[in-house]
């Protein structure tokens, strides 16, 4: 995810030289759209790695416990929601990209 949050930083200036460049109405509110985006992924990516964290700490304190990780601990920690939630957001950010990079193309 760290690469994710270059992407996002570099997408930005991306944004920041269009901004100084065009003045079109649609430029405009695109620019303001993927501005919200980008800080919503950002926000996104800040949660994820925090949950991800907190759970890396579980794991690390039941392994100096000598404890094995059961199907209760599993359930929850919620593995399986943190897992999803993943997946949801690299589908959302490669989503968000792809149009970026079109609509870059296209105004740049």
């Amino acid at each position: 995810m760290n690469s994710d949050i270059s992407v996002l930083r570099i997408f930005d200036d991306y944004l920041k030289e269009l901004r100084s460049k065009r003045n079109e109405d649609e430029a405009k509110h695109k620019i303001e759209d993927f501005q919200k985006h980008f800080t919503d992924l950002r926000n996104e990516i800040d949660e994820l790695r925090d949950s991800m964290h907190l759970l890396k700490m579980k794991l690390a304190a039941l392994s100096r416990e000598n404890k094995t990780l059961d199907k209760k601990t599993y359930d929850e920690d919620q593995h399986d929601e943190l897992k999803k939630k993943y997946f949801a957001f690299r589908k959302t950010f490669d989503e968000t990209k792809d149009e970026f990079i079109h609509f870059g193309s296209k105004w740049l």
